[in-house]
């Protein structure tokens, strides 16, 4: 997926002698999270729109210098690890850099969002499968597999949270007829977190859950 072009070189970048008053005056403008600062032209940091309140108008950058963090991406940096480095800093806007650790520009979160939702994982039809297993016993070439076995095409899956050593892992299907592909994941020991109604299982608890609602109530 072509990034690059969803550069924003537009966006002020603060120097650290500038004054907190243009800062103040920049988050007051926008809705962004941070804002970049540099010495010399080089990458120092960035700003938090969270430490606003402690701004003084009167005072500099440089007064805040131990306050910035250093969170960043490359110009190479690829897609994934850029959504990454947005989710682990809770940031709405990540400075670029590029050579000489200069700031080239920024990624809008919101603009990355709307490319990484045109890609096929969300514009080809299918259905989602969300499945878990234990950290050190999954493999995406392990899912795949089990997809295609089925005679159904494996579009893609990323992580969608890790806890306690177990991994969650969202796959996206070309069918919305999920039983074969669910039955076999069972057998590889994989948990069905989410799926399609027509998974068999899920029906027959759900039978039996009724069946022994009637016989308790007789």
């Amino acid at each position: 997926m072509q990034i690059h072009t969803h550069i924003l070189p537009n966006i002020p970048i603060f120097k650290v002698d500038d004054t907190l008053k243009k800062v103040i005056q920049f988050f007051k403008d926008h809705t962004y999270s941070h804002v970049a600062v540099v010495e010399k032209g080089r990458f120092l940091g960035v700003l938090s729109e969270e430490d606003l309140e402690n701004f003084k108008v009167d005072e500099k950058i440089e007064d805040y210098r131990y306050n910035l963090e250093t969170f960043f991406v490359r110009r190479d940096t690829n897609w994934l690890d850029v959504l990454e480095t947005f989710s682990r800093n809770e940031a709405n806007l990540l400075p670029i850099l590029g050579v000489n650790e200069s700031v080239i520009g920024y990624y809008d979160l919101t603009d990355f969002v709307s490319v990484f939702i045109d890609t096929p994982f969300f514009t080809e039809p299918g259905g989602i499968l969300v499945v878990s297993k234990g950290i050190k016993d999954y493999s995406f070439s392990e899912i795949a597999q089990i997809v295609e076995s089925n005679n159904a095409r494996f579009i893609g899956g990323f992580i969608t949270a890790m806890e306690n050593d177990v991994v969650q892992i969202t796959i996206k299907v070309g069918t919305t007829n999920f039983n074969e592909i669910s039955q076999t994941f069972r057998r590889y020991n994989y948990n069905i977190l989410f799926g399609n109604n027509d998974d068999q299982f899920l029906e027959d608890l759900k039978q039996r859950s009724d069946y022994l609602d009637k016989y308790l109530n007789v």
